[in-house]
């Protein structure tokens, strides 16, 4: 065989390996359950920074770990960010995540805010929280979510759908905490105080506390962020409860490597990126929440909200006790 013929498949090869090889540092597929306008100004910053490209779609967290689960080891997906510890926890326990060993990951996010495993990390941070109409309610009434099912509040609580991981993930922890029989008494004396109906999200229920429909509710504190950026001059606030035992609840959204990336180098380095105080910066400036990583200081506007202590327990617990927690709301007539 001719020189040049012997030479020809091995030149191919070397070709095509250089080509993958260059297409494994150069970019990155996310699934995010992240809207596109919080996510997208950090993947720019990161290509501008790396030159690494960073390609996403964007979906609810149900269809994009069933997507995940689907697709398999044919999977493009190299990374997911999704949204509460509730849902990370999940997909780690079906097994779309494998464990990254990072100091830097470790280092940049507080142990309660990452897997156990380290399967997934946490990116930001939000605080469920009271919210209270300032016109009918003094912050000295307030003390903590148990206390929202005294008599005192009876028809002046409202409360988003337990439908919702949020609140799933809320009662998830109380049961860690407080055990089953305790944490059931205490959201079957919620249901008791309702206002009205329940609410589909946190800002229906927090208009319906400036409009006076209620006077107290629970709520992420971005989505009040989000409210008085709109309407600054709405009569609610926010209380911090629960501060002279566990703390106020904290959840997480945060992201983890799939299990079947094909640049799982590449993207652990963007995982690691979005945790360092530049990524971090970014996070805080776009939705008013906090960032995980504490060496970043919060935006003014939610520094200005005040310091509380939360909870100090592992947010995986969310995950582990998600089930739980669902058939206890069930049982307790939360809808």
């Amino acid at each position: 065989m001719p020189l040049i013929a012997r030479l020809v498949p091995t030149v191919t090869l070397v070709i095509g390996l250089a080509h993958a090889i260059a297409s494994a540092a150069d970019e990155v597929v996310v699934y995010s359950s992240r809207n596109e306008q919080l996510i997208k100004p950090l993947f720019d910053a990161y290509t501008k920074e790396t030159g690494v490209h960073v390609r996403f779609i964007t979906d609810k967290e149900g269809p994009l770990i069933e997507r995940l689960k689907a697709e398999g080891s044919n999977t493009p997906a190299d990374l997911l960010i999704t949204v509460d510890a509730g849902n990370l926890w999940f997909a780690g326990d079906e097994g779309l995540l494998r464990a990254v060993e990072s100091h830097a990951l470790r280092a940049n996010i507080p142990e309660a805010w990452r897997d156990p495993d380290n399967r997934w990390f946490g990116l930001t941070v939000r605080a469920r929280t009271i919210v209270y109409n300032t016109k009918r309610v003094k912050p000295t009434d307030l003390s903590s979510y148990e206390d929202l099912g005294t008599a005192k509040w009876k028809k002046r609580l409202c409360l988003r759908t337990s439908k919702k991981v949020y609140n799933q993930s809320l009662v998830a922890m109380m049961i860690a905490e407080l055990g089953e029989a305790k944490t059931e008494a205490i959201v079957r004396s919620w249901v008791a105080n309702l206002a009205t109906d329940v609410f589909s999200d946190d800002t229906a229920m927090i208009e319906a506390i400036a409009a006076g429909q209620c006077d107290v509710g629970i709520a992420n504190t971005y989505y009040f962020g989000r409210f008085k950026s709109k309407h600054p001059d709405a009569p609610v606030a926010l209380f911090w409860p629960n501060q002279g035992d566990r703390g106020v609840h904290v959840n997480v959204s945060g992201g983890g490597v799939t299990r079947h990336s094909k640049r799982a180098a590449a993207a652990v380095r963007l995982l690691e990126w979005l945790s360092s105080p530049s990524a971090q910066k970014i996070f805080t400036e776009i939705d008013f929440e906090y960032p995980a990583n504490p060496s970043v200081a919060p935006s003014p506007t939610v520094a200005a909200w005040g310091t509380f202590r939360s909870d100090p327990i592992n947010v995986s617990k969310a995950g582990e006790l998600q089930r739980a927690a669902v058939m206890l709301m069930d049982r307790a007539g939360y809808r």
